[in-house]
């Protein structure tokens, strides 16, 4: 399974792809669409679209996952975000590619164990689990957090469930040993 991760932003998008080998994991490609902070949205979201569209057929991914909208203090930058996230969702979906999407928290919670973990905490695990000596920018780090969440909930997926068994029933006789002092 190939999958491509996606940390979308207005002025930087992270995107990172890896493949899943069974339980393992390996880097195919990762890297920031930088859209340009003084270029007009519509600019920017032009340039996303074309760079996003480029790594899907470079890498033909199987699966995309895409980091989902969180509650932004600041109701513009909410606003601009979802707009690069609806470019990164037409450009898979143009593809024919499955999109899946996982919230920030969840994608932290699958990475290093709790939710609120900061990003060089993740990238530090990301890096590990990938087996690189250097990590890439911070975008490209997120997106691959995000590709790794998606493998391992669809392989959680097709684990066969436990089947339920009764537990062996205790002998309910009890023998006693008599002594004689």
């Amino acid at each position: 399974m190939i999958i491509l991760g996606i940390d979308p932003g207005s002025i930087r998008t992270g995107w990172g792809v890896v493949r899943r080998d069974g339980p393992a994991f390996r880097l195919v490609g990762a890297g920031t669409i930088h859209a340009g902070k003084d270029a007009e949205l519509p600019a920017r979201l032009h340039e996303i679209y074309q760079a996003l569209c480029s790594v899907i057929a470079t890498h033909a991914p199987t699966a995309i996952a895409v980091e989902d909208i969180f509650h932004a203090r600041f109701a513009s930058a909410a606003i601009k975000l979802g707009h690069a996230r609806g470019v990164a969702l037409l450009a898979g979906a143009q593809a024919g590619v499955p999109i899946a999407a996982y919230p920030p928290a969840l994608v932290k919670r699958s990475i290093a164990g709790r939710g609120q973990a900061d990003k060089t905490q993740v990238a530090r695990i990301v890096g590990a689990i990938l087996g690189l000596r250097t990590l890439p920018e911070v975008d490209a780090t997120d997106a691959l957090a995000i590709a790794i969440t998606h493998a391992q909930a669809t392989l959680a997926q097709r684990l066969p469930k436990p089947t339920r068994t009764q537990a062996p029933r205790a002998a309910t006789g009890h023998t006693r040993l008599r002594t004689r002092a």
